[in-house]
């Protein structure tokens, strides 16, 4: 009987670790679309404040919904980066680049929360 109980708690851990792997991938992928569909849209807009605002609050709201989905290091990865986004709402042109250049550490930081 213990042998059987043992063997169902790691049996569920195992699974439980897998299946936190596999939602982990698909935050970070969730994430990566957020973030690549975001490049699309203000490099094509790099001069227009307003479709660069527009675009980064419709990226914090992309991101915090997905945020809502996870809990933990994932949710808190994921709400730095809404957090990120968001102060790319007012359109100021200075930011992006330096946004830009921090979006790989968020990236890193997702799928860090991920291992």
């Amino acid at each position: 009987m213990a042998a059987t109980l043992t063997l169902a708690v790691l049996t569920s851990t195992g699974c439980g670790a897998l299946g936190q792997a596999v939602d982990c991938n698909t935050a970070a992928q969730e994430a990566t679309k957020i973030m690549n569909e975001w490049t699309t849209t203000i490099t094509k807009d790099a001069t227009d404040t307003k479709a660069i605002g527009t675009a980064s609050k419709d990226a914090a709201g992309k991101t915090k919904e997905l945020a809502g989905k996870y809990d933990g290091e994932v949710a808190a990865a994921l709400n730095d980066l809404a957090a990120g986004f968001e102060t790319l709402e007012k359109g100021d042109l200075s930011e992006v680049t330096s946004f830009t250049g921090k979006m790989q550490g968020f990236s890193t930081k997702i799928s860090s929360a991920c291992t």
